[in-house]
């Protein structure tokens, strides 16, 4: 696994959304982008976390930061999960798992004394100029939005 830290330059990323457009972390530049990692659409985690970015997205935008999540989520999976909740950001649909192993968050997992490799659950906060300003590790999936804001 890559441990990226503050202060290095994001891996530069292009994938396509649930819509299927292609978005890359060059659309993103002179903006400060809040690039969240979760392991799988429609779970309860994963679902707590997204409505608590939605229900604070204008806030994150006045203070100047778009939002980005992925998953290895299919585009249709990731469709069906911004619908389902009235996600107002896009969803990346990393199913080759690129941008998830370029950010380092993919490896071994334990649940309920079960191992396995997936997602481990991260945020990145990436300045105006692709410099990583903050990761958010530990994530609270139902106060994600204060950890973002929280200086």
């Amino acid at each position: 696994m890559k441990h990226l830290k503050i202060g290095d330059k994001a891996p530069k990323f292009s994938a396509l959304d649930q819509d299927g457009n292609s978005i890359s972390l060059e659309d993103y530049k002179g903006k400060k982008l809040v690039l969240f990692f979760y392991p799988k659409a429609s779970t309860p985690g994963c679902t707590m976390e997204a409505k608590n970015l939605r229900d604070h997205y204008q806030e994150l935008l006045n203070k100047g930061y778009e939002v980005l999540g992925v998953s290895a989520d299919s585009a249709k999976r990731q469709k069906n999960f911004c619908v389902k909740n009235d996600l107002p950001f896009p969803l990346l649909a990393d199913e080759d798992k690129k941008v998830i192993q370029d950010y380092g968050v993919w490896g071994l997992k334990k649940f309920m004394g079960r191992e396995y490799d997936g997602i481990h659950r991260t945020t990145f906060i990436i300045d105006e100029h692709g410099l990583i300003e903050k990761i958010i590790e530990k994530v609270k999936t139902k106060d994600h939005t204060a950890q973002i804001l929280d200086d």
